[in-house]
């Protein structure tokens, strides 16, 4: 096995972990940039006052910002390693974007009801393509993930 073998293999749930905070922190920029700031279509709360929903914007890009810059952090780590695996990194990044989005529209819109996406409009269409967008990407990004993990197995000789 080679170095670049050991290395990936060393660091499986760190590209997993990179990738998933990258992705988490991009889409919930996505949200905050165009849904509130552009569009004006919610904020993060919307069950109080405009200041209020303003202050839980702002909670939630910081939040946004945390999660950024660790991943960036762990992604540079891995690259300066030499342990970057782009295939499992990129399987975490979606499965940290879709899985965001799917608990934002699922949990946030639907159960706690602290915002929608959009007033004023039949929701139902922005609800199903949401959460669908939000179900692929995490599909995807986990069927990534499990299959960089067979090919983990295979290049340690364990399978």
């Amino acid at each position: 096995m080679t170095k670049r073998h050991d290395e990936r293999l060393h660091y499986l749930g760190r590209n997993l972990l990179s990738g998933c905070l990258l992705g988490i922190g991009f889409v919930a920029f996505i949200d905050e940039a165009v849904f509130h700031q552009l569009l004006h279509w919610h904020h993060f709360y919307d069950k109080s006052t405009p200041d209020i929903g303003l202050v839980s914007d702002g909670i939630f890009h910081a939040f946004s910002w945390f999660s950024t810059v660790a991943g960036a952090f762990l992604f540079s780590d891995l690259r300066r390693r030499n342990a970057w695996w782009p295939k499992r990194w990129f399987g975490g990044f979606l499965v940290g974007g879709g899985g965001v989005n799917l608990f934002d529209g699922t949990v946030q819109h639907k159960l706690m009801k602290i915002h929608q996406i959009r007033y004023n409009v039949e929701i139902a269409p922005y609800d199903w393509v949401w959460n669908i967008l939000a179900a692929i990407m995490l599909i995807a990004g986990l069927m990534m993930v499990f299959r960089t993990g067979r090919e983990s197995k295979v290049m340690e000789g364990t399978v």
